[in-house]
């Protein structure tokens, strides 16, 4: 198999392990307070990122530039992102929240372009395009009319802007440190910063989240192992590799996932809306992931040689 096609197999896993994450979160903030437990996970997340790279022998401290990619990556990836979308996960319902998250390619695309000077090709802005049709015809359409965003709304989407712009600094981060890494680094800082915030925000919440149950640990678990700390060093494995504006157009099917573990675990209701938006994703992933162009050429060689 080609290496972009692995990569390709890669985003889809995560995709897979975001989406579940999502109601995830929501069930284990019916325990608790956001922040706080955020915080806890992040930890988690970091030390098991730590453990895994140690073992691959792939632990070394950055240089002083390198540590300007980590703080900025720290600041957008994991506090502002995880801050408001565990805000806005406890205002708005885990659907909203993924299609929310689905608007993510486009905004990627946008600031690559901008940011980067890197333009995608015009099929690939046709998958951009398709994309947000998708997820916006299910975000903003309520019974055939427009409606606004809630406040739970708009802290999803603040969370997935400041992922977006993360994104540019872990594209540029890559050339020297490890994505892999740098994701241990960002977690860990990350972490201390959001537990910091707890205490100031959600005062006494360590000793209501040290008294949760064991199906609560259970989960919380399960949440930081793989839907962050496997997930997080995967997904900015893959920016590095295909570019911030590849990787992010997979971020669609964290919508398709999100809507469907949110139907499974949380009996959220799904309507013919939502699967025609659908359509709109999976069409939109592969011209915008360039899936479509890589078959082409493909099938081109194989007409060319024979």
């Amino acid at each position: 198999m080609p290496r972009i096609w692995k990569m390709y197999a890669i985003l889809v896993f995560v995709m897979f392990i975001w989406g579940l994450n999502l109601p995830l979160l929501k069930y284990l903030l019916s325990y608790t307070q956001p922040v706080t437990m955020t915080g806890f996970r992040l930890l988690l997340a970091a030390v098991t990122v730590f453990v895994i790279l140690g073992v691959m022998k792939a632990v070394r401290l950055p240089t002083k530039k390198e540590w300007l990619y980590i703080i900025g990556g720290a600041i957008l990836n994991v506090v502002m992102h995880h801050y408001f979308l565990n805000m806005g996960l406890v205002r708005t319902q885990a659907t909203n929240a993924g299609l929310i998250l689905g608007t993510g390619p486009v905004l990627t695309a946008v600031m690559t372009a901008l940011l980067l000077k890197s333009y995608p090709s015009r099929l690939q802005w046709l998958g951009v395009l398709l994309g947000f049709i998708g997820v916006s015809s299910v975000i903003f359409l309520d019974g055939g009319e427009l409606t606004g965003l809630s406040l739970g709304d708009t802290f999803i989407f603040l969370s997935i802007l400041a992922q977006v712009l993360s994104f540019i600094i872990i594209a540029k981060a890559a050339k020297t440190l490890d994505p892999r890494l740098l994701t241990a680094y960002m977690l860990l800082l990350g972490s201390l910063f959001m537990i910091g915030i707890g205490l100031f925000q959600e005062p006494g919440e360590i000793a209501v989240l040290f008294s949760t149950p064991p199906v609560f640990w259970f989960w919380f678990s399960i949440s930081a192992i793989f839907g962050t700390a496997v997930g997080h060093m995967l997904y900015n494995f893959s920016v590095g590799e295909v570019g911030p504006t590849k990787a992010a157009i997979f971020i669609n099917l964290n919508t398709f996932f999100a809507l469907t573990g949110s139907a499974l675990f949380l009996g959220e209701v799904l309507t013919i809306r939502h699967f025609i938006a659908l359509g709109f994703i999976i069409i939109g992933v592969i011209f915008g992931s360039g899936a479509a162009e890589d078959l082409w050429r493909a099938k081109k060689k194989e007409k060319i040689s024979s």
